[in-house]
């Protein structure tokens, strides 16, 4: 059995969709796990119609506020040995599940099943979108996505699904870090879950102006940068190399307090004319051949630029520097 978990509040203009788009899958032995979050609109009477139409289909009162606390009420109640979540306003492909469960079938354990998404939206998909869903999408067809996650969540939060133990064995939803999906994907990379290949769109995911991830503090920048640095500095930091920061906008200026606030020593460099030779923090800029002066150097990339990403790969491979074993790109 699948057990799909549902977060909601006061999406009364989409819930509908998404709970056909369930109810018209082709793999049949699913339950829904409903967790209305205080809703004030008739989000919840909609979603109790649906449960006395489909006895598969349970809603629950959120035990505690917020998503994460909504993730936990549903996953207390869940009876599924596969779990995956929903987003209360994103419709699923007809075929998301039977693809998702194939996939974990078929590999076994120690994996995480995983679909290309499709951005949809009444004005239209900006840039932004159109570019991380082409990023995105590309990972998956090759279940490469942890070799980027340190630049954006690499793996959708309500496209994914995996074994009930592993799930636990990587913490579910015990943690209270936002953004809560970044920081799952980042758990499934820890635990070493190994990522299908997927070529299906399974998902297609809402966009519009009041999204959660558009209003909600708790996804601002800062998160992301949070949760990228908490991750590197346990997962890949080692303390016998030295550490590398490349770039002083806004995103490297914020790592760099961070990592002057652990108390970690780092070398700073940019591509910056204006900014080589200043100091920020009390920190020293100095020009990014600094690189080579460094013995063994681990580096963090702060610059978002795509055009100079590829210059400055090119830099560290033409000092023998390797993507991911030796640099992330945090942006």
């Amino acid at each position: 059995m699948v057990s799909i978990l549902i977060p909601f509040k006061n999406t009364e203009r989409f819930l509908a969709e998404c709970f056909v788009s369930i109810c018209e899958q082709t793999y049949a032995n699913w339950e829904v796990i409903a967790v209305d979050d205080h809703s004030t609109d008739t989000s919840k009477n909609l979603a109790l119609g649906f449960s006395k139409q489909r006895l598969e289909i349970t809603v629950i009162p959120n035990d505690g506020n917020g998503i994460i606390d909504a993730l936990r009420t549903a996953y207390s109640k869940c009876k599924g040995q596969l779990i995956t979540r929903m987003d209360c306003d994103d419709v699923m492909a007809p075929n998301k599940l039977q693809v998702m469960v194939d996939g974990l079938l078929a590999n076994g354990k120690g994996h995480v099943a995983i679909g290309k998404v499709e951005y949809f939206s009444k004005q239209g998909i900006g840039a932004g979108y159109a570019r991380y869903e082409k990023w995105l999408n590309a990972l998956t067809a090759t279940g490469s996505n942890y070799s980027e996650i340190y630049k954006e969540c690499a793996i959708p939060s309500p496209c994914w699904m995996v074994f009930k133990e592993d799930l636990d064995a990587c913490g579910a939803f015990n943690y209270d870090r936002y953004p809560e999906d970044y920081d799952l994907a980042f758990r499934f990379y820890e635990k070493g879950l190994k990522c299908i290949p997927c070529r299906h769109v399974l998902h297609r995911w809402r966009d519009y102006d009041n999204r959660t991830s558009r209003t909600s503090e708790h996804y601002a920048q800062n998160y992301f940068l949070d949760i990228k640095l908490h991750y590197f500095l346990k997962l890949e930091r080692n303390a016998n190399r030295p550490l590398v920061l490349w770039g002083a906008g806004n995103k490297g200026k914020k790592i760099a307090k961070s990592l002057r606030q652990h108390n970690i020593i780092f070398h700073w460099v940019c591509d910056n004319p204006k900014k080589i030779g200043k100091e920020i923090y009390g920190q020293q800029l100095f020009h990014f051949r600094k690189v080579q002066e460094v013995h063994n150097p681990q580096s963090i990339v702060t610059v978002a630029n795509p055009e100079e990403q590829i210059l400055i790969k090119s830099y560290f491979e033409s000092c023998g520097q390797r993507h991911v074993l030796d640099y992330h790109f945090f942006c």
